[in-house]
């Protein structure tokens, strides 16, 4: 199939990704470290759900929200994932529009959820550390409950009108998209014609979305130092600090590579574009992978069930 430039049409019913424009001859070896990181996304979460769903003594807020991270990487790494694999492996590049969209909400969609999970995280740190006798008391199960529904809600309500709009939008450029996968900004590049309302729209939920989560992670971070600068001794604010560390590997893991995403999207237009596209598929990789190994590494409770659950395995 030639995959030039269609001009003239209104409604695509087909968008082709042409992958890593540039890198053709070396999909199958691109393949293998992706590849690896998905394998690494499915164990490492499934992993993390199942030791908290079968340890007593993690039915805790902190590993609530930790299964609600789960499962949001999860589904973050299988929306872009398996299409941009078969891409590599069977040159599969066309997409429905419809399921374009649908890709495009759930991607959008779950990293603001991804990012209210880790506000929600900060929120539970700062009262452990600076409201430690009314912790349980304050986040109880309903209210943890309560919380991951808001999260999913307002994830939901942010994102949902933004494939709502690119429904409506003509298209009269072309159907081809130099990705991996579909991008809010990447498909409305494609159509014509006065466009500003989505643009607008996407930074209004960039800003509520993120903006927002960062704001109030920082705050909670703010009273957490005050009140661990204030504890008497050495030892006890290494010990407390200690309990924030996976916390905030996480956070820097999140929005650490999104933060140079932006960054070289808006100032490296000099940069070839495989670049862009390749460390574009590692942003929305690195934190679905890395999340369960800071998490395994760095929770005790974690790190000792699983070495129970190990042994186990090898006395059968």
């Amino acid at each position: 199939m030639s995959y030039s430039n269609i001009t003239n049409f209104t409604n695509p019913s087909t968008i082709i990704l042409l992958g890593i424009p540039g890198l053709e001859a070396a999909y199958v070896w691109i393949s293998i470290p992706f590849c690896t990181m998905y394998a690494i996304v499915l164990l490492g979460n499934f992993i993390i759900l199942f030791i908290v769903k079968i340890e007593s003594s993690l039915h805790e807020p902190m590993y609530y929200f930790l299964c609600m991270l789960a499962i949001t990487d999860l589904v973050l790494s299988t929306a872009t994932l398996p299409k941009m694999l078969s891409i590599f492996l069977f040159n599969s590049r066309e997409i429905n529009f419809s399921a374009c969209l649908a890709q495009l909400f759930f991607i959008h969609c779950f990293a603001v959820m991804e990012s209210g999970i880790f506000m929600a995280m900060a929120f539970d740190r700062y009262v452990a550390i600076c409201h430690p006798l009314r912790h349980s008391t304050i986040l109880t199960n309903p209210v943890v409950a309560k919380i991951g529904l808001a999260v999913a809600l307002r994830g939901i309500m942010l994102v949902l009108p933004i494939p709502l709009l690119l429904q409506r939008w003509l298209y009269c450029r072309t159907n081809i998209l130099p990705y991996t996968h579909c991008g809010h900004m990447d498909v409305l590049k494609l159509a014509c014609g006065d466009t500003s309302i989505s643009s607008y729209y996407g930074l209004f939920v960039l800003f509520c979305g993120i903006g927002l989560d960062i704001f109030f992670i920082a705050i909670s971070y703010f009273q957490i130092l005050r009140a661990i600068f204030r504890l008497p001794t050495k030892d006890a604010r290494l010990k407390t600090f200690g309990t924030c560390i996976s916390h905030l590997c996480a956070i820097l893991a999140f929005y650490t590579p999104n933060f140079f995403s932006s960054f070289t999207q808006r100032y490296g237009q000099n940069l070839p574009l495989y670049f862009h596209v390749l460390f574009g598929n590692v942003y929305l990789q690195l934190p679905p992978m890395l999340n369960p190994i800071i998490y395994g590494v760095r929770s005790k409770q974690i790190r000792d069930r699983l070495l129970r659950l190990f042994v186990c395995v090898r006395s059968i």
